[in-house]
């Protein structure tokens, strides 16, 4: 019995054997006749491939989102972008394809092999090495017509930016290279070096919402570099595309109205804190930027004296002068230690201690409330008002007024100004506060500063009632070719600390200075418009005693600032203005006449829009 089973055991051994060998043998045989198939039948088609096509991966670069004004204009768009490239790998003999493409092209042959020579060092083989950013047209044609005889020459299409009007340079900002220390930064997830980001402006601030994601494409190309077949497609997502609050055209009414002076202005929607129009002056031209800019235009913007990429409305922080009397009544009234009936006379002087302060009127105002006080910038009020409130007391108003700090608009490097207190100056020079000092505070001088758009700010809050909103310049965002995505809603960040009726009295008191006989701003007036405003003349100097002339003796850059800070109103239509102009003089010459001009523009355009409305 055990014989047996021994020898079924051997039979079945060598059985299963028998079968094992033979699959090994005819998996083997499949395996050898495959090689041979590949190696002997279709070994010289696929010795060709091997050496002449290869894959590759070709970027497609995202469109960016474009930019509309509020009424839907167009202001900034892409266009297609031919760039010259040369692939190492593809171009031997690289010296005589370089030496032909320099002479189909005509651009000289020294820059190309300049540039591959910087290159080479840090760009893989396979990898493209740009010549030539923007070809023309002329150029693109010439090389596509002798495309086999430039291997490894590849132009590509690109959208690059376009500013379609060259305004709006401070809001819109512009575009520039992405470097180091933003790639590491994180800020930029899907950037490459090489790549253009957002700098400056919305440009920047919204580069999250502008941005898309680039696509890309698996390519076969032959030994010339040259695309054989194109094997698989990721296209790109558009950016979105965005809807500022600014009006082009009472933009480009606000820049007409600064060309050839140095300042800046800023225009609101009273009831909703919209941006429709922000001008600092110089500007610059955005589209100077798109290619790249040379050292030498860059050290020349920024060695400008006058500061064209300071967006001063934002940026330039000044002394408010007698437009910071705003402040000043408001606090008055509401603190209780002037009311509509107080009076203090103005000699042209006040004296306090052992300092004769003096009023800018050099006979002085007579005896005055506080409604023809603000329509007269009355100097010896205020001061007075000032003396009564103390340092501590008015700033509190100012910075409940906006003032002091950053608006949190969306446009990034906003300076926040300063509104200083008795504390703030122990901490900064060591020294205690002295009561003469709040003098010059309460009429807007001494260690004031404040920008542009803070007062717009303020003067807006006044005309609707006393809500402070957060400016905006950012209106709704939209898909590329969709509906809109996101409204923005206005941001209501404050209100003034004064009661209706101490509002109303400063009201009167800004109404006075256009319309009334005494006015500072008669320049002002626009018949059928009611325009409300504060005039304000900025010291850079000290002034002289005992010499009424001595702004007649001042070097230009000496001069004082001029300032004005408005209002306008027709029918439901609301707009604030704040101006200044850089060592303008007086704001009741220089900057009253712009702010009523823009004024008049926009609310003059918006009678035109209805009209036409409703004739339709």
């Amino acid at each position: 019995m055990n014989t047996y089973l021994q020898s079924f055991d051997t039979d079945w051994f060598k059985g299963r054997l028998t079968v094992t060998m033979f699959l090994v043998i005819a998996v083997f045989l499949v395996l050898i006749l495959r090689v041979f198939y590949l190696q002997i039948i279709e070994g010289e088609k696929y010795r060709q491939l091997s050496q002449n096509n290869c894959i590759r991966l070709q970027a497609i670069n995202a469109p960016r989102g474009v930019i509309y004004d509020r009424n839907g204009m167009l202001l900034v768009d892409n266009r297609p972008s031919f760039n010259l490239s040369i692939v190492l790998k593809d171009a031997r003999p690289v010296e005589e394809t370089v030496r032909k493409l320099a002479a189909y092209t005509g651009i000289p042959e020294e820059g190309f092999l300049e540039t591959i020579a910087q290159e080479k060092a840090t760009t893989p083989s396979y990898k493209p090495i740009l010549l030539q950013q923007d070809i023309g047209r002329d150029i693109l044609a010439s090389v596509e017509v002798h495309q086999f005889d430039l291997p490894g020459v590849v132009v590509d299409s690109q959208p690059r930016r376009h500013y379609m009007h060259g305004n709006a340079a401070h809001v819109i900002g512009y575009l520039g290279e992405i470097s180091p220390a933003e790639l590491k930064s994180g800020q930029y997830p899907d950037a490459r070096g090489g790549e253009f980001v957002g700098k400056f402006g919305v440009e920047k601030t919204a580069e999250s919402v502008l941005r898309g994601k680039d696509g890309g494409r698996q390519v076969e190309v032959n030994a010339k570099g040259q695309v054989i077949q194109i094997l698989k497609t990721v296209a790109a997502t558009p950016g979105h595309n965005i809807h500022l609050t600014i009006d082009h055209d009472l933009q480009k009414t606000t820049e007409e109205l600064l060309k050839d002076k140095v300042g800046a202005a800023v225009a609101l929607s009273v009831d909703t804190g919209e941006i429709l129009a922000l001008a600092s002056s110089p500007a610059f031209d955005q589209n100077v930027f798109v290619n790249g800019l040379s050292q030498d235009i860059w050290d020349g913007l920024i060695s400008n004296p006058f500061r064209p990429m300071e967006n001063k409305v934002i940026q330039g922080e000044y002394p408010p002068a007698s437009t910071y009397k705003i402040v000043t009544a408001l606090a008055g009234l509401q603190e209780g230690v002037i009311d509509e009936n107080t009076t203090f006379f103005c000699p042209g002087y006040y004296r306090f201690g052992d300092r004769t302060f003096r009023c800018w009127r050099r006979g002085g105002h007579g005896t005055v409330k506080v409604v023809e006080a603000l329509a007269v910038s009355c100097d010896v009020y205020f001061y007075q008002v000032g003396q009564r409130l103390g340092v501590d007391r008015l700033a509190e108003y100012a910075r409940a007024c906006g003032l002091g700090a950053p608006t949190s608009v969306q446009m990034g490097h906003e300076s926040g100004g300063l509104i200083p207190t008795s504390e703030w100056k122990r901490r900064r020079f060591k020294v205690p506060w002295q009561k003469g000092e709040t003098l010059s505070i309460a009429i807007g001088q001494g260690y004031n500063l404040v920008t542009p758009l803070q007062m717009a700010v303020l003067v807006s809050a006044v005309a609707n009632g006393g809500t402070l909103y957060q400016p905006m310049i950012l209106k709704s965002i939209a898909e590329a070719g969709s509906d809109t995505i996101h409204e923005t809603d206005p941001v209501p960040v404050g209100q003034l600390p004064v009661s209706p009726e101490n509002l109303e009295l400063v009201r009167k008191g800004l109404w006075e200075v256009v319309n009334g006989k005494r006015g500072t701003a008669r320049l002002a007036r626009v018949e059928g418009i009611e325009i409300l405003g504060k005039t304000g003349t900025a010291q850079i100097v000290s002034r002289k005693k005992n010499d009424q002339a001595w702004e007649k003796k001042l070097a230009d850059h000496h001069k004082p600032h001029a300032w004005f800070v408005a209002y306008g109103k027709r029918e439901n239509i609301g707009i604030g203005v704040a101006v200044i102009v850089e060592h303008g003089e007086h704001g009741s010459r220089t900057a009253a006449p712009i702010a009523r001009d823009i004024i008049k523009a926009y609310l003059m355009e918006k009678d035109e829009h209805e009209a036409v409305a409703v004739q339709q």
